[in-house]
């Protein structure tokens, strides 16, 4: 019997699933994601799944992996720094698209170059200037990102580049026309920025997978879930680790599609971190034709129209004037730090629940999350008072300055923040059971205490703190789920869906208004709730948008299952350019080449981009491969005369993986 194993790594918990031909479910399991070692919490979890099942390693013909972890990293402002070689470009084009945000003070080498927008070159390429500036250079980075102008109609300065800078600095080297073939120059070398940011982190999860594997006698090939819910060799996705933002959540909407038969719905993923909101049509996930958004952050990156929300299990409880606020940020929630250091939390909150006044780092602990290199003396003497991998947030702030020093080393990952969640919340409420619930229900009492900005304790107690804070994750979720249903909706235009999701009419129609107006609203389509903790938070959800939830078996696994039963797909893009009357320029392979007729054109790059896109699914390990074309046309009406300006040619190349027999 040959078995199919989906493992699902995200920023709480990694899912495992053993599948049987793709069409049962034998055995799935869950355990704590280690971010300070991938591989324990991987092991641990296909450790169980394995066991649970009675299942042999040699059974195992094909492994496949999804992740949040590129996702997470995005939305929290996380990973290496990246220098960015911006060629053709001027300094202000760094304002534009998001890329000065994106950049987040990292360094960039602006040199001359570029082509035009027919591909031929229009300034010749510094070459002597960027190996300087390299000679020269003294901030570390860990890769480096190139982004040439019109490098999508012609890679040539962006491949000449890439070449110096690895011969000169041997580190990775992400180039734009790699990731895009779509033109706009800013935003393309701010997807390559983002590539090169995440290349370490996804680079460890992939290698720490591999060795894993192989330790546990798993021979099968390892495919990852790019961010468009198909299948991508893990080599490729080392290469290009910006493709597998929103794996996790492109995931979850294959496997929402595999576990329930719904063709059209609406799919609420709730992870530790954050919230993803999807839609499903004909039975297939849209993809967003703009690219993915992720933390405000608008890429180039092919995937699922996706919506994600700083809201999750793992969410961080703050307070905001008279009411509690939930997320962005993440940390460690208390009942799970007090788990793994009883007496450390313990202690602590007793203490803090004696004194008579809440201080400002109470109920608060850090935790060390893997070793750091390049830290600067304050940084260092931070790390070092973390003794034994914990400490209270009170015992490890000295002064202000402190408090700036813990902010990097968070935003680097280097250290994560524990405090009040809601899944501390529904431990007090008695809906979860995987922790230190004791520890929760004092942490809760001591923020409880806390004075809002009208001088009043923030809730009579625990109890009522955690009944407040599931109210207000439900109250996030709808909101989530309105915005998304807003944007897809036609009929609303460009019309802000954030705006709508929370205007008055919307509410009042919702609470189904009775006065000399009758206002009725809600969502038409049903909801799929997702996630190991949606049975804690969901069920209220159908009631208040007034549709039908569905909350589906191994709903807590859905990313693994989607991992399996997912498909490769390559795809590969070029354009035909009128250059004149009676000349139309491709760029091929061997370089820029000029036909008399654009039905020649096309046909030249209809061949090109069918063999790269056949051999690209074949290397990733199709089988069976099936190819298609999609040709945009764009044609223009001149003095009288039909013209034509370009076409955008797209080859799809997708079959299933090649599994390996069970032994």
């Amino acid at each position: 019997m040959t078995l199919y194993l989906g493992v699902d790594t995200g920023g709480t918990y990694t899912d495992a699933v053993l599948m049987q031909d793709e069409t049962r479910v034998v055995a799935s399991a869950k355990a704590l994601t280690t971010r300070d070692d991938l591989a324990r919490g991987i092991g641990a979890a296909i450790g169980a799944v394995l066991e649970d099942a009675k299942a042999d390693a040699a059974e195992i013909g094909l492994v496949s992996l999804s992740t949040t972890l590129a996702t997470n990293a995005l939305v929290q402002g996380q990973g290496d720094p990246v220098c960015l070689v911006f060629i053709g470009f001027c300094e202000r084009d760094i304002a534009r698209q998001g890329l000065d945000q994106a950049l987040a003070g990292d360094p960039v080498i602006l040199l001359a170059g570029g082509h035009s927008h027919s591909g031929a070159e229009a300034t010749p390429f510094d070459a002597e200037g960027l190996r300087t500036t390299l000679e020269n250079m003294t901030a570390p980075v860990s890769a480096f990102a190139v982004c040439a102008q019109f490098g999508s109609r012609n890679p040539a300065h962006e491949l000449a580049a890439r070449d110096i800078i690895q011969a000169k600095t041997g580190l990775p080297v992400t180039c734009g026309h790699e990731l895009s073939a779509r033109l706009g120059g800013p935003k393309r070398a701010m997807t390559a920025l983002l590539n090169g940011r995440l290349i370490g982190m996804i680079s460890g999860l992939i290698g720490a997978t591999q060795n894993l594997l192989h330790q546990m006698g798993i021979t099968a090939p390892l495919m990852v879930v790019r961010g468009d819910g198909a299948l991508v060799s893990a080599e490729l996705a080392q290469a290009h680790p910006i493709e597998t933002i929103l794996s996790g959540p492109a995931a979850s909407i294959v496997g929402a599609r595999w576990l329930t038969d719904e063709q059209n719905a609406i799919v609420s993923d709730i992870g530790g971190t954050t919230t993803d909101v999807a839609l499903l049509r004909d039975g297939r996930p849209m993809i967003d034709p703009d690219g993915a958004e992720v933390g405000g952050l608008r890429t180039m990156v092919e995937a699922v129209a996706m919506r994600t929300t700083g809201l999750g299990g793992d969410s961080e409880v703050s307070l905001s004037g008279k009411a509690i606020r939930l997320g962005p940020k993440r940390v460690m929630p208390v009942s799970l730090c007090a788990q793994r250091w009883p007496d450390l939390v313990h202690r602590a909150l007793d203490q803090w629940l004696a004194n008579t006044r809440v201080g400002e780092f109470d109920g608060f602990f850090v935790v060390a999350q893997q070793q750091g290199a390049g830290l600067d003396t304050r940084e260092a003497e931070l790390v070092a008072r973390m003794s034994g991998g914990a400490c209270a947030l009170s015992g490890l702030i000295k002064n202000r300055k402190d408090i700036a020093v813990l902010e990097r080393l968070e935003a680097r990952g280097l250290l994560l923040r524990v405090g009040i969640t809601p899944s501390d919340a529904v431990h007090v409420l008695g809906k979860l059971d995987a922790w230190d619930g004791m520890a929760a229900g004092k942490a809760l009492t001591l923020f409880a205490r806390r004075r809002t900005s009208a001088g009043g304790a923030l809730a009579v107690d625990g109890e009522a703190l955690a009944q407040s804070i599931v109210a207000r994750l439900t109250e996030q979720s709808a909101t989530a789920l309105l915005e998304t249903a807003f944007a897809e909706d036609p009929v609303f235009g460009d019309l802000p869906a954030a705006d709508l999701a929370r205007h008055f009419l919307t509410t009042r129609g919702l609470a189904h208004h009775r006065g000399l107006v009758a206002l009725d609203a809600g969502l038409n389509l049903p909801v799929v709730g997702l996630g190991a903790s949606a049975q804690s938070y969901y069920p209220a959800l159908g009631k208040m948008l007034n549709c039908k939830m569905i909350l589906p078996e191994h709903a807590g696994v859905a990313n693994a299952i989607g991992a399996v039963v997912g498909q490769i797909s390559m795809r590969e893009s070029a354009t035909v350019v009128a250059v004149s009357d009676g000349c139309f320029r491709v760029v091929l392979p061997t370089g820029p080449q000029d036909f008399d007729t654009p039905d020649k054109a096309i046909a030249a790059l209809e061949a090109a981009l069918t063999e790269k896109a056949r051999k690209a699914a074949e290397k990733a390990g199709a089988q069976g491969v099936r190819l298609s074309c999609e040709k945009q046309i764009r044609r223009a009406e001149i003095e009288g005369r039909d013209v034509f300006v370009e076409t955008e040619l797209t080859v799809t190349a997708s079959g299933r993986p090649r599994i390996t027999p069970a032994s």
